[in-house]
């Protein structure tokens, strides 16, 4: 199986099965002299974790994650850095059903279609809790970005009907992590709830949607044609589990508008450059970054598994049933989606500082050749 690897200079490599012994991933091309911490990957971990609230799947994973290579003395030194989270509570029993009789709508039937076996527990490799290598990998792109000027965020704008109005970038980082939807309009983010609610009591789930966006990204990021900035956002944001939609600056709603109405006049700032008045292109011209804040939108569709019935056709009875799925899954997937998408466009925004000659690959003091540094391992022996 290829495809578990993303990014050209800062790669990410993934393994592990949702039912297996671990997850982890691999990251190459983090520049040396970062400073590291598990803490620091922690944070971000809690935010995906299952089991923080109602409106979650109620597995029992700390997501603890361990760092195994790649850092010394608390600074990354530029070699892979290897991460690990086992996997705490795994139960495949209630999986049994469903291994010649695949769950609709799921990557079941294709995965055992392509390879002619599968890891049915928990959904094997093809499960969202595979995302914990993301969301891990992210939080190392995040503090490179943030000691470049760059922050970024996301949050829950739309559940079901109940669509949030638009906020300010401010809000988002100062509400969305105040309620479990993690909206950041907190009205609508009580509607959501309770819609949530009412879908989990009917043994049914429901989709949503994310905002995300991202402030201080410098001009000229991006390539034209396939290496785009929006191409490759695309293609991070559609690999999210669940994706059915993405979108930058006006998105579908372009449909809608004139060559008048979207073109982005074009005035002086205070230091004499030129720059957009409005923002209507999502920080992406031409493939290629403005300089303006980059937003979005990533539409996920319901979980598959449900408790209601439904029906599956056995290929080793030749048999249709009627199942239902037992166990432990979200109602909802945008509220734990978050730090995922957040993972997506800091890795894919880091891939492209490094391409671009904006992060030294080496090292991130931008000092090459000197060696006695301040985060160069001490020889105790000189003590």
């Amino acid at each position: 199986m290829n495809g578990n690897r993303f990014g050209r200079l800062f790669q990410v490599t993934t393994f592990g099965e949702s039912h297996g012994e671990a997850m982890g991933c691999t990251v190459s091309g983090c520049p040396a002299g970062l400073e590291l911490s598990e803490e620091d990957i922690q944070e971000d971990l809690d935010r995906r974790k299952p089991g923080q609230s109602m409106i979650t799947t109620s597995r029992g994973e700390p997501d603890a994650v361990s760092i195994k290579s790649g850092v010394q003395d608390g600074y990354t030194t530029g070699t892979p850095i290897g991460l690990i989270i086992q996997n705490k509570d795994a139960r495949s029993g209630k999986y049994e059903p469903f291994i010649t009789a695949p769950r609709p709508s799921h990557g079941d039937f294709t995965y055992s279609a392509k390879f002619g076996t599968r890891n049915w527990g928990g959904g094997g490799r093809s499960s969202a809790r595979e995302t914990v290598n993301w969301v891990a990998a992210g939080a190392i792109a995040k503090k490179l970005l943030s000691q470049e000027g760059i922050t970024l965020k996301a949050h829950v704008n739309q559940i079901g009907d109940v669509e949030a109005p638009e906020v300010s970038f401010e809000e988002i980082l100062e509400h969305s992590e105040e309620n479990d939807v993690r909206c950041a309009h907190p009205e609508s983010a009580e509607e959501m709830q309770d819609l949530i609610a009412d879908y989990q009591e009917e043994g049914d789930s429901i989709g949503g949607s994310i905002y995300f966006e991202a402030r201080g990204v410098p001009v000229g990021l991006g390539a034209p044609r396939f290496d785009s900035l929006s191409a490759r956002l695309g293609q991070a944001m559609m690999a999210v589990p669940a994706t059915t939609a993405f979108e930058f600056g006006l998105g579908t709603e372009a449909a809608e508008w004139t060559g008048k109405g979207r073109n982005d006049d074009w005035e002086f700032d205070d230091g004499g450059d030129p720059t957009p008045v409005e923002n209507d292109h999502g920080g992406i011209q031409g493939g290629i970054s403005s300089g303006e804040p980059i937003y979005g939108e990533v539409t996920l569709h319901a979980p598959t598994s449900i408790p209601k019935s439904q029906q599956t056709a056995d290929w080793e009875t030749g048999e249709l049933k009627e199942e239902k799925v037992i166990g432990r899954h979200d109602p909802v997937l945008p509220p734990r989606g978050v730090p995922v998408v957040e993972a997506m466009l800091a890795l894919t925004l880091v891939d492209f500082m490094l391409l671009s000659g904006r992060l030294n690959p080496d090292r991130v003091d931008g000092k090459p050749g000197e060696y006695d540094t301040d985060y160069h391992p001490s020889n105790p022996q000189n003590e």
